[in-house]
Order: C-alpha cells, then sequence, then structure tokens
C-alpha cells in the first residue's frame, strides 16, 4: 500500500506523487536543446525526486549520469588532485545502473588523472558519438566550493567550444541545490572560505554563465494537487471532494511540495482519514506545532541574515510592500530560500503556514528581547478566569504596559514597535491554551487584522495608525464590516497615536452600533 511521503526521494509505486509530467516536459525539451542549467530551490522543494523522475524519462534518448555531492567531506574539494578522482568513481558508479556497456564504463574510470587539462580531454575522449546527460545534486553541500568552481568552469570552456564545433562534451549538464552558483560564491564569502575580490562586482562573475534560466514552476497548482489525491481515493474510496480539498490544501501551501504532501500525510495517518475542510485545518495545526528541518533552516536562514530579518519583519508586522526586484540581494536570498514569492510584481510571504510559522518567531524573539530589559508581570489568571479570555482587561492591561514603555522609548522605536508589542505582550497571556493569527489579505502600513481563538471564543482586533479622526471613523466601518464577515458581535480596535503629547486623545471604551454590535475603542 503507498503513502504520502515527505522524507527524500519519493517513488511512484511506493508514494502517492503529484503528476508532474508537464513540468518534466518542459524540462527536457531544455535538454533537448542541449542547455546546461541550474535548478536552485528552497529545501524540500522535490529537487531530488526531479532529477530521479528526469533520469527515467530521458535514460531510452540519452545515457544520463546522475550523481550527488551529498555527504561527500571537504577534502574531495580541496584540490583538483582530490576532486578529479571522485567525480569519475561517482560516474562509474552511476554509469553502472544504466544500459551503458561495461567496456565504456570501465573506461571512465581513469586512475591516472588529478587534474582539470587531462580530465577535460578524457571527457572529450568519452563524450564523443555520445549523448551525455550529466545530473548533479546537492551542489552547495560542502563549506569550500573554490574547486567545484574550477571545474564549472572547465565545462563552460568546453561547452563554447563545442558550439564552434571544436569539441565533445556533456550534451546538457543539470546541477541542483539551494543555492545558485552567484549565491554560492557570495555562501563562501560570508562563511569566509573565498576571499572577496578587490572589485566586489567580480564575486558575481559567474563560470556558470553559459547557463540558461530556469523558469520551470516547481510548486504544485489545485489540479496537479487533485492528481495525487485521485491515485489515493482509487486505493481508499473516502469520498472526499477531491478538488475542494485540493483548493484548500493549496490555499494554505502555495503548493509548496513539502507542506502539501505533509498535510496529506497528517490527515491520512494521524486524522483517522478526514479529509474535510476540517481535517485540512486540524493536519496545519499539527505541522505548525511540530519541529521539522524546513522550519528550522527559515528560522536559522532568519537569525544568521540580519537585513533578511528586517525585510521579513517589515513585510510581515510593519506591512511594508516591496516590488520584487530581481538582483536585489535580500530580496533575491529571501526568494532562494522559498520565504517569499513574486505576486504581481510584488515580494509576498510564500504561504500561510510560512506566514504562521514566521510570526510566531519573530514574535518569540521579541518576546525574549523584551524579557531581558523587563517582564511585564501581568499574570495570566489575571486576564483568563474560568477558562474565558478577558479580551477588554487585556487591551486596558496592554495600555498600562504601553504607557510605562513609550516612557523610556523615542518616537521612532514606538512607530517600529508598536504593533509588536502588542503582540509579544499577547502571546505569554494564551499560554498554549489560545491561538491568534494576522489575516494576510487585510495587512498594510495602516492596518493589521488579529483574530484570536480562547476555548469557544473568537475575538477580532484590529490594529491601527492614528491618522485624524476622520480615518478612524473609516476604522470603525471596516472593522465592523471584518466583524460581519466572522459573524462577531463585539470587535476590538486598537490604535497607536504617534503624535506629539499634547495632541493625543488616550481613550478605552464601549462604543454601541445599529444590529447590536459593539466596538472597544482603545487609543493610546
Amino acid at each position: 500500500m503507498r503513502r504520502f511521503n515527505v522524507a527524500g526521494l519519493c517513488i511512484a509505486n511506493k508514494h502517492y506523487m503529484v503528476d508532474t509530467s508537464k513540468k518534466l516536459a518542459q524540462i527536457k525539451t531544455m535538454i533537448d536543446y542541449g542547455s546546461y542549467f541550474t535548478i536552485n530551490r528552497a529545501r524540500q522543494y522535490g529537487k531530488t525526486t526531479t532529477l530521479h523522475q528526469l533520469e527515467e524519462t530521458l535514460k531510452d534518448e540519452y545515457i544520463v549520469i546522475s550523481i550527488s555531492f551529498e555527504g561527500l567531506s571537504n577534502r574531495s574539494f580541496e584540490s583538483p588532485e582530490s576532486f578529479c578522482p571522485m567525480f569519475l568513481r561517482k560516474i562509474t558508479k552511476a554509469l553502472s545502473f544504466t544500459s551503458a556497456p561495461p567496456e565504456y564504463i570501465a573506461e571512465w574510470l581513469n586512475k591516472e588523472i588529478t587534474d582539470f587539462e587531462p580530465l577535460s580531454e578524457h571527457i572529450t575522449k568519452m563524450g564523443k558519438d555520445k549523448k551525455l546527460v550529466l545530473l548533479i545534486d546537492e551542489v552547495d553541500k560542502t563549506s569550500n566550493n573554490q574547486i567545484f568552481l574550477h571545474f564549472l568552469g572547465m565545462l563552460r570552456d568546453k561547452y563554447l567550444e563545442r558550439e564552434k564545433g571544436k569539441d565533445y562534451t556533456f550534451h546538457s549538464v543539470i546541477l541542483a541545490g539551494v543555492y545558485d552558483i552567484k549565491n554560492i560564491k557570495l555562501k563562501m564569502i560570508n562563511e569566509g572560505t573565498l576571499a572577496p575580490a578587490p572589485d566586489e562586482s567580480k564575486i558575481y562573475n559567474s563560470p556558470w554563465n553559459i547557463a540558461v534560466n530556469f523558469n520551470v514552476d516547481m510548486s504544485f497548482d489545485p489540479h496537479e494537487i487533485a492528481t495525487m489525491l485521485r491515485e489515493y481515493e482509487a486505493d481508499h474510496n473516502t469520498g472526499m471532494d477531491i478538488m475542494t480539498i485540493s483548493d484548500e490544501i493549496f490555499k494554505f501551501t502555495g503548493g509548496y511540495p513539502f507542506l502539501v504532501s505533509r498535510i496529506c500525510q497528517a490527515i491520512d495517518e494521524e486524522l483517522g482519514k478526514d479529509w474535510t475542510l476540517a481535517g485540512v485545518r486540524k493536519a496545519i495545526s499539527i505541522i505548525l506545532d511540530e519541529k521539522n528541518t524546513l522550519f528550522d533552516d527559515i528560522y536559522k536562514n532568519l537569525e544568521n541574515n540580519p537585513d533578511l530579518y528586517s525585510l521579513i519583519y517589515d513585510t510581515l508586522i510593519l506591512g511594508e510592500s516591496y516590488g520584487f526586484k530581481v538582483g536585489n540581494p535580500v530580496l533575491d536570498l529571501a526568494h532562494m530560500y522559498g520565504i517569499i514569492k513574486n505576486v504581481n510584481g510584488a515580494a509576498v510571504i510564500s504561504n500561510q503556514i510560512f506566514e504562521k510559522i514566521i510570526y510566531e518567531y519573530l514574535i518569540s524573539t521579541e518576546l525574549t528581547n523584551s524579557k531581558k530589559e523587563k517582564s511585564t508581570g501581568i499574570p495570566v489568571s489575571s486576564i483568563v478566569k474560568n477558562g474565558r479570555f478577558d479580551m477588554q482587561l487585556c487591551l486596558e492591561k496592554f495600555a498600562a504596559h504601553y504607557y510605562n514603555v513609550s516612557n523610556k522609548k523615542d518616537l521612532k522605536f514606538l512607530e517600529r514597535q508598536g504593533q509588536m508589542l502588542f503582540l509579544t505582550f499577547l502571546s505569554p497571556l494564551l499560554n498554549g491554551h489560545g491561538y491568534a493569527h494576522v489575516e494576510s489579505e487585510t495587512r498594510n502600513q495602516q492596518r493589521m487584522d488579529i483574530v484570536l481563538d480562547y476555548g469557544c471564543d473568537q475575538f477580532i482586533i484590529e490594529l491601527k495608525i492614528w491618522y485624524g479622526d476622520s480615518r478612524h471613523q473609516d476604522a470603525y466601518e471596516q472593522l465592523l464590516g471584518y466583524m460581519d464577515s466572522k459573524n462577531a458581535a463585539a470587535g476590538y480596535l486598537l490604535t497607536f497615536d504617534f503624535r506629539k503629547e499634547v495632541n493625543k486623545q488616550r481613550c478605552a471604551k464601549w462604543i454601541d452600533f445599529d444590529g447590536g454590535k459593539r466596538i472597544f475603542d482603545v487609543v493610546l
């Protein structure tokens, strides 16, 4: 019986898989044309599985040499003397699992080759009258890639000579990893394994400038997700509404391959095959609470890159908008790690699950920092009584806390951190029994809507910045409309007024509206 798989390579006869034949056809067209390119995508984006499927697709027309740098020691990349024999051993082993003649396979392993010039001549000899496709997975696994960059430079020179009709080499070369070649060089400089060039622009000069752009969308759209669910349904007959479930999974994952499969796996194995909309949301709750390598990578990348942290903080917490500009190093990094994507020219967080886990990470980080200064000192028992969360009292307590903090911070800090102050104040009060999330559809620089679930209660909170009485009246209308969409009778409006003290109109009061609706209005 097949299963959903989130660990390593997916195999068609063992695992439920999305039909990616259209994507594979696009990639094969590039290979048929003789292109060299890099498949650089974020962690757990299906790169290894794609290479395996490519190998199966190509094996009747090409001699496919599929190797990986996973698990190699740094010694393999110390010098040409160590790299060249390793490379030839890997080719020989990979060919032993193909239909290539044994004598041809044996001829590849030439133990006398210990430098790039004889290696180039050997590839010329072995590539004559052969259509060789070289696939290299995990090209960014080693800490020192300088020797590998020299190797790529050799392949580039052979490619150019082949185009002139003066050499034989691999018909196509495909590299796969998180980093593209330019980013590998930047990574090496950051890690101290490669000295930066005197002219910083030179670090962008790539030995892989012959490579064509890889523009194949490797995320799964709802119709592709449905192909996997149809295979599952044919085996289990659950009666699920396949397109409804596919759309819901896509809504939260943006088609990120690992997240799609993990939701399906959780529903199948941990939720009693609850293939309903509620089941999808339960699966997401499980994923949000678990520790996995994908989330760990996101946290690590944010921790290690202050500029990346600032970009994501500005996007998620402050609601700032960034155009998706290729060539911006920070945006390129965020895109390479799979954190952001291009939506109509704007850089947005890739999916709702990433939004939620990054929110929690940012809040946790800021909460840790705030505790270094001073704890709020608000006990949970003062806000939660008999299992019910008192949102009015919470906002009143926050107002007192905010006034205490604002006396010690300058205006610039408050303008940037005001909304985060509330989120970090709220988080420990939920104490694992409640869950708050920010509605991405309404977030901008002036507005943030928070939905808080605690027990059987749901609270709608809108955070705003003061822009005058007229805009404040508009905020009521916005919140009332949002309350209607959530079928809520009460709402909470928290407004930060960053004007000079003399102009402020502080308040904390209930305002009644037609239809029995009420808004607790707090202006700080």
